[in-house]
């Protein structure tokens, strides 16, 4: 079964989502037939780095309010994200466009560590205050999730992985996606949002038994028969 997540790295929700989504895949019976793919989404395509500028004061400026109200929206988010067992510092985040980070987790789906780089890209972001739209400090992201130094620095140089990233922003274009997390199963249901752990299993369950039943033959009408104990009627 197939589980394909939208998400923005800059997004909170996004992690959080991302975190009630795995406490859900813990308690799913079937989680080891489970392939999930991270796709790319940008909140804010055209955002410029401000590495100088406090995360509270670009968020008052972006939605007009005042710091006070921007404050009280990161403490809101930050209390969401300690429920679900994440430790946000709003006052360390850094200002950063998120299309380099994009193009790193595209480079290490196809080493396999798709997650993992979604993992780390998290926690720099939104943890640690890490600039993710610094190559160097991308490139020690890569590392620490054990992606190879030389072919990664080669990577962040070019403009590999691109494509990519905006195919993935096309195609949630052509599902209407407007906000991630966005969470399509199976090519068949979608769950929007960072939604509670009971409905991710929920929404795992239902798309499960659905996928089975179609692997069924579909019955047309039932004549005479054998069975497989020897009566035949």
């Amino acid at each position: 079964m197939k589980i394909e997540i939208w998400s923005d790295i800059r997004c909170p929700f996004c992690y959080i989502g991302k975190r009630k989504f795995e406490m859900a895949l813990e308690k799913f019976e079937h989680k080891s037939d489970v392939e999930v793919e991270w796709k790319s989404f940008e909140l804010d395509p055209n955002l410029v780095t401000q590495s100088d500028v406090n995360a509270t004061s670009h968020l008052a400026h972006i939605k007009g309010i005042s710091k006070e109200r921007a404050n009280e929206m990161q403490q809101y988010v930050k209390g969401v994200a300690n429920q679900a067992g994440l430790d946000f510092h709003p006052d360390k985040a850094v200002v950063a466009n998120s299309f380099n980070a994009h193009r790193l987790i595209q480079f290490a789906k196809t080493k396999g560590l798709g997650n993992e780089a979604e993992e780390a890209l998290f926690k720099a972001h939104f943890t640690e205050g890490k600039n993710i739209d610094d190559k160097e400090a991308l490139l020690q992201i890569a590392t620490d999730i054990s992606l190879d130094e030389s072919e990664t620095r080669e990577v962040l140089a070019s403009d590999a992985f691109e494509k990519e990233v905006k195919r993935d922003e096309m195609q949630a274009q052509s599902f209407g996606i407007s906000g991630v997390p966005f969470f399509v199963l199976n090519n068949k249901y979608a769950v929007s949002g960072a939604q509670s752990p009971e409905t991710f299993l929920q929404a795992l369950n239902q798309t499960w038994i659905e996928s089975e039943e179609v692997k069924k033959p579909m019955v047309i009408n039932e004549g005479e028969s054998c069975t497989i104990d020897g009566t035949c009627d």
